[in-house]
This record gives structure tokens, C-alpha cells and sequence, in this order.
């Protein structure tokens, strides 16, 4: 029997070990082999298995597992895992990869291999398992690394800044989080809000010193954070202040609603669940401490709140911003030095902040109609800023239309109706573009008080507006 040619068998083995490399990574079934080598190797080591839940047993957030979460969705493998959830990412046109429970995916450090599964639960909880001899000899140096590439990670995705609101307790079920998040994108900055500019730079200022200042407030005692006072009529920028210090800073932004809270503890826990580097806002803050207002927290509650001993423990690298319409009938006690530091007045709008306003609005830094509305302000006419914007967005193609339209809001003495006669009678303009609203044409000024709820009380007078300080809005430091 004649031996077979040794270059016809060198050209066999090659077919017969492509097809067998290709059956093994085209069907899968190298994943099985190597699911199948684990399991033995795994019956001459001892594991051990460490958990990282979401929450702490006081019921608190483990900041540690957010950081966890982060460094295990970066990881290449969690391609590999046999399913895992799509989801939407911080950009609309971004999926990204979520581990799926009781999936695993596998990690490697310092030659150790680690594996980390999702464990399906009430209680979000990551599970670690690793060899008893890799634990003594990488763990500590292991935890450190994923702490680092986390903070590198959560350095850059900073730029995606997220709105947190509360819900109502018994919208949640036992061990999640009171917080709900959007993405926030709210455009606002300390260039668009109308402002006198000699007082945003003193309240960046104040802001930035704030920022340098951790090592100052340890040697002094005192907690590491910054609180801040908004007063004004509403429509006045309050909250378009707090969109554009969140934007600065780059903090997310916590907003307490108090109706939502059913005591005092209730509260506490809230705090207790945000993180460094955020605002935490509480608006309208004199509507719940009216004595007809129906509120489950108390006026002791919301001092504690705002420097009590657990504000001193959790309100590290934070910043706490209370508005209200007004601050004349409320205790000054609320408002003491240590509670409040820093007191910013937002009145009604003047003719700095009106520029300011027509150039971010309508491009316009200098207009032949100025000298006109500089002249109508100094005979005490004013609207709140937020009017006079809609009447320049209505009008925004057209900014000699948009500035006599607030023209003529000003000399109506913000009543809709006469405004809308008066344009034509006074100002000599055919047409101006207001909003429509479900076919019915109404006046800018009284949609737009609508829409906001800037309702004035009228008496058949005509209104004695307060005198506006030089300055516009007023900081005070305390």
C-alpha cells in the first residue's frame, strides 16, 4: 500500500484546522470550551465573593457602587457578555451597553482574572468574585484602580450635567432612591442673565473664592459649602440665576419640592442622598412658611436643614439656594449669618438689565430707541424681565419692532389690553407679532404673566414701583 504524499497531508491539515478554528469562533463554540476550562480550573481554587450594594445599611447611597457601575460599563468584555440591555446614553444618537442580572463579565488586573455579576435583587448589588490567593495579594491596589479610572471618567462626563427632583415616598418602593434625573441642559450662563455686570463679577467672584476655599473652611470648622439667598417678584431671573451658577460650577442641581415631603426626617434623608459638587435648590421658600399654608415641614425642620449637624456631615462641596417673592415678613432668624451667607435682591427690570436683554435676545448692544426706554424707566415704569424676553422672542425678527412693542408695554403700564391698542395709536406701528394661543390672539404681556403666573394686584392707581438700587439686583454678604 502506496504512503500518502506529505505535501497533500500538510495541505489536509491545514483545511482540517481551518475549519475546525472556524467552527470554534463562527458557531461559538469557543466560548463553551473556555466556559467549560473555567469551571475546572475553578475546582482547584478557593473564591471568595464580595458584594457592593447600592445602599448602606442606614439606608444611605454607596457612592462606591455609583463608581463601580461606571468603571464595569467601560469594560471591553461586557460586549462578550451573553446579553445585556441597549440603552440610550447622555446624547440622543448614543447606545450604550448595560450588564444584565446574573450576567457575568470578566475583568483583568496584575495577572489576576476577576469576574463581576450584577445580582437581581430590590437592591441594586454588584458581586465580586475572586481567587482567595489574588485577594490577599491585588484587592487593595484593584479597588484603588477602578476608584481612579472612575474619577477620571466622572472628571470628563461632567459636561453632562443632571436635573435631580424628589419624589413622594410611596412612589418608590423600599431601598431606591427618592431622586429622579434629567439630563440638564438648560442654556442659561452669567453672559445671558440680565444682570448689572459689576455684580456678576462680584458674585463669580464670591463663587470662584468658594471653589479654592476646602482647606480654609477645615481650618475654620465649618463644613465646606456655600449658601445662598434669591429674593424677587416673580419673572425676575431667580431661576435662570440658579441655571446659569449650576452651568458655571458645572454641579448637578437638586430641586426640593417641600409639597412632596411628608416630615422633617424626610427631609434629612433627601440630603443624604446627594453628592459632592451639586445645588441644592429649594424654591419658593415663603410660600411654605405662610402660617395658612398646610406643610409637613416645619420651620425647624428647614433650619436644621440649613445648618444643623447633618448638613454639617452631608453638605460637603455643596451649594444651597433658597428663593421666595419676598423676605420682609420672614423670621430674620431663618436668614442669619451661618444659614444664609450670601443675600441676592432681583427686582424688576431697569435699563441696564433691558440691554442686556436686547442683546442676547435681539443681537442689539445700541439702538436709536434707547434713549426712549431709558426715559420711560426713569419715569418708574418697569416689567419683570421675563415680559420684556417674551415680547423680544415674539418680535425677534424685527428688533425696532420688539423694542417699541416694549415700548409700548412700558407706557401701558403692563395692561394687555391698552398695550394692544396703544401700538398703533402712540407708536405708529401697523403690526406687531404677538403669540397665539389656540387661535385667539392675545397680548404678549398677558400671556406671557399667564404662562409665568405674574399676576400684579391693581387698585385703579397707578402702581408706586419700588425704587431699583444703581446696582440692579443686590448682593449682600452676611
Amino acid at each position: 500500500m502506496s504512503g500518502y504524499n506529505p505535501i497533500f497531508l500538510v495541505i489536509l491539515s491545514l483545511v482540517i484546522g481551518f475549519v475546525i478554528r472556524w467552527l470554534l469562533f463562527k458557531t461559538g463554540l469557543i466560548q463553551s470550551i473556555r466556559k467549560a476550562l473555567r469551571r475546572v480550573q475553578d475546582l482547584f481554587h478557593v473564591h471568595q465573593f464580595l458584594k457592593v450594594p447600592e445602599f448602606n445599611e442606614a439606608m444611605q447611597r454607596n457612592h462606591f457602587h455609583r463608581k463601580l457601575s461606571l468603571y464595569l460599563h467601560s469594560l471591553p468584555s461586557l460586549e462578550d457578555a451573553d446579553f445585556t440591555n441597549l440603552v440610550s446614553g447622555h446624547d440622543h444618537n448614543d447606545i450604550v451597553l448595560r450588564l444584565d442580572p446574573n450576567q457575568t463579565i470578566q475583568d483583568n488586573f496584575l495577572g489576576a482574572t476577576l469576574f463581576w455579576f450584577q445580582q437581581p435583587d430590590r437592591i441594586s448589588s454588584f458581586v465580586l468574585k475572586i481567587r482567595q490567593t489574588d485577594k490577599r495579594r491585588i484587592l487593595r491596589q484593584y479597588l484603588r484602580h477602578i476608584n481612579t479610572v472612575a474619577d477620571e471618567m466622572e472628571n470628563q462626563r461632567k459636561r453632562h450635567l443632571r436635573l435631580f427632583m424628589n419624589v413622594d415616598p410611596g412612589e418608590g418602593s423600599r431601598g431606591e432612591t427618592r431622586w429622579r434625573s434629567v439630563p440638564f441642559t438648560h442654556p442659561a450662563t452669567f453672559e445671558t442673565i440680565a444682570m448689572e455686570k459689576d455684580l456678576k463679577n462680584r458674585i463669580k467672584s464670591d463663587i470662584e473664592s468658594f471653589l479654592k476655599a476646602k482647606q480654609y473652611y477645615r481650618k475654620l470648622g465649618r463644613a465646606w459649602k456655600r449658601s445662598f439667598l434669591l429674593y424677587g417678584a416673580s419673572g425676575t431671573g431667580k431661576s435662570s440665576f440658579v441655571a446659569a451658577m449650576a452651568n458655571f460650577l458645572r454641579y448637578d442641581v437638586y430641586d426640593v419640592d417641600l409639597s412632596k415631603i411628608r416630615c422633617d426626617s424626610d427631609l434629612k434623608f433627601l440630603l443624604m442622598e446627594t453628592t459632592a459638587k451639586s445645588i441644592v435648590v429649594i424654591e419658593d421658600l415663603d410660600r411654605f412658611l405662610e402660617p395658612q399654608t398646610e406643610s409637613a415641614v416645619s420651620v425647624r425642620g428647614i433650619q436644621s436643614f440649613m445648618d444643623g449637624i447633618l448638613s454639617a456631615c452631608c453638605g460637603e462641596e455643596r451649594v444651597m439656594v433658597f428663593t421666595m417673592n419676598s423676605k420682609e415678613w420672614v423670621d430674620p432668624n431663618l436668614m442669619r449669618p451661618g444659614r444664609v451667607d450670601v443675600h441676592i435682591h432681583f427686582p424688576v427690570c431697569d435699563f441696564s438689565a433691558f440691554k442686556t436683554l436686547a442683546s442676547s435676545y435681539l443681537g442689539v448692544r445700541e439702538h436709536k430707541l434707547f434713549a426712549q426706554v431709558e426715559d420711560i424707566f426713569r419715569q418708574g415704569a418697569s416689567l419683570s424681565p421675563a415680559e420684556i424676553s417674551e415680547l423680544m422672542i415674539a418680535n425677534r425678527n424685527s428688533p425696532s419692532r420688539a423694542i417699541k412693542s416694549v415700548i409700548g408695554a412700558l407706557q401701558s403700564d403692563g395692561d394687555g389690553r391698552k398695550y394692544a391698542e396703544m401700538i398703533g395709536r402712540q407708536i405708529g406701528v401697523d403690526d406687531v407679532d404677538v403669540p397665539s394661543f389656540g387661535g385667539d390672539e392675545l397680548s404678549t404681556v398677558k400671556d406671557s404673566r399667564k404662562f409665568y403666573g405674574f399676576f400684579k394686584k391693581r387698585n385703579g392707581r397707578r402702581t408706586n414701583y419700588p425704587k431699583i438700587q444703581p446696582l440692579g439686583p443686590t448682593i449682600d454678604k452676611n
